[in-house]
């Protein structure tokens, strides 16, 4: 195969995302995945109003991620006595010009990695193709090395890599040797779907309980209208005060839910019974709420990292898939200004690190659900009015504060040009 094609690492949402938006402009590319096969592994995530919005410029507009997932219509937090702390519409019906996602996370990978396969062919994704390091050459180019699924080696040349190869990312271990081990704070996560009623709107994402102990409940399909049910997500969280070095493996792993109920077992409201909720879970797994610490630069020369493997960060934020679909997005414009060189990924570099970093160590801080401590301190999570505890002027503050930090205020991204204009290509430029 040519070497004037761009390398990427990694066929998950970030690595996808960029093929995608590479084949858009016209840029020639290989994604090297090493998963065997895909699968619709995970459980629910969300898409944010920016990353649904470019979605939709790369064709995968309402009509089809409606197949996968339900447009949410409100966030809320609700303390563990039951009584509301902050709510608010969300997507079209807060005023953006784009909606807001909750989708299963295996489902979209499917889409993404089908609609590639339809518009650039089966050879543009080669599975079993796990990457492990890299190589630069005195003329500009990169190699990356790896090992097939039948174990034997292989060497790929390109003109630029881009590693999307996840939180244990081979591409930045070697441009970070030295890099921390991946950091836990204490969160575990149980995780799971159940066919359930959704509560609320019907499209609510909700988040009940204290900043260490609580549940986060949203529907990722629409209800069926003769049952009345819906694929109900679920997370349930506890925060531990010994802090391991398990995390390093990622330990998830499934899990039959008697093993964790008891932490929930007196959760019940009549708006939401979460001990019933979580008995009659389809599937559950069991994994730590892990990120890793930021790194100086996400850049080596002709390579670049992007999504979990630039900035894995906690899922407080509901933002990761979000941002891996921005930075696809973002180095596409990168390349239509500098061309397809490092210099591309130098801007890139420059543009996101910094300001993303930040956002993975705000959401240590809990993200939006640090209104939850807030509570928690002041109160002890005991209320009857909400607004004689954090009055609304400083939750409303609060919550601005985060969206203008992970890029997805209103009026910021409803003024906003498009990232990539309708139209734009670099042919079969390639700049080495």
């Amino acid at each position: 195969m040519t070497e004037q094609r761009v390398l990427i690492a990694g066929g998950g949402i970030g690595g996808l995302t960029v093929a995608l938006t590479l084949h858009q402009l016209d840029v020639p590319f290989v994604v090297l995945e090493g998963a065997r096969e895909l699968a619709p592994l995970g459980v629910g995530i969300n898409l944010q109003p920016n990353a649904v919005r470019e979605l939709g410029d790369l064709g995968i507009g309402a009509d089809v991620l409606d197949g996968i997932g339900l447009a949410t219509h409100e966030w809320a937090l609700v303390g563990r006595n039951g009584n509301d702390i902050y709510s608010e519409p969300r997507g079209l019906r807060a005023g953006y010009s784009w909606p807001q996602y909750a989708v299963h996370r295996g489902r979209l990978q499917l889409l993404l990695a089908d609609t590639l396969r339809e518009r650039a062919g089966d050879d543009a994704l080669l599975l079993g193709h796990r990457v492990t390091g890299y190589e630069k050459h005195g003329d500009g180019t990169v190699s990356v090395v790896g090992t097939r699924a039948d174990g034997s080696p292989f060497r790929e040349r390109g003109t630029l890599l881009i590693g999307a190869d996840g939180i244990h990312s081979a591409v930045r271990a070697q441009m970070h040797p030295d890099q921390p081990p991946i950091h836990w704070g204490g969160t575990i996560m149980w995780r799971g779907t159940t066919q359930a009623r959704p509560i609320r709107t019907g499209a609510s994402f909700v988040g009940l309980g204290s900043a260490r102990h609580r549940v986060v409940v949203y529907p990722i399909s629409p209800a069926d209208p003769e049952t009345g049910l819906a694929t109900v997500n679920w997370i349930a969280e506890i925060r531990v005060d010994e802090v391991d070095d398990r995390a390093a493996s990622g330990w998830f792993r499934r899990v039959e839910v008697a093993e964790f109920a008891h932490h929930f077992a007196d959760w019940t409201y009549d708006w939401l019974d979460v001990p019933d909720l979580l008995a009659r879970a389809e599937v559950a797994y069991e994994n730590p709420m892990i990120d890793r610490d930021p790194v100086p630069t996400w850049h080596d020369g002709p390579v670049l990292l992007v999504g979990d493997a630039a900035h894995a960060m906690y899922p407080t934020g509901s933002n990761g898939a979000s941002q891996a679909i921005m930075d696809a997005r973002l180095l596409g414009a990168a390349m239509l200004e500098h061309g397809v060189t490092p210099d591309a990924l130098a801007a890139f570099d420059e543009r996101l690190c910094g300001p993303i970093s930040q956002l993975v160590l705000r959401n240590r801080g809990d993200g939006p659900f640090g209104l939850l401590d807030l509570v928690d301190e002041r109160c002890g999570g005991q209320f009857d009015d909400i607004d004689d505890v954090v009055p609304e002027l400083e939750r409303n503050a609060f919550m601005a504060g985060y969206k203008a930090a992970a890029g997805f205020a209103i009026e910021q991204l409803n003024a906003a040009e498009p990232t990539i204009a309708p139209g734009a290509t670099l042919g079969t430029r390639i700049d080495a």
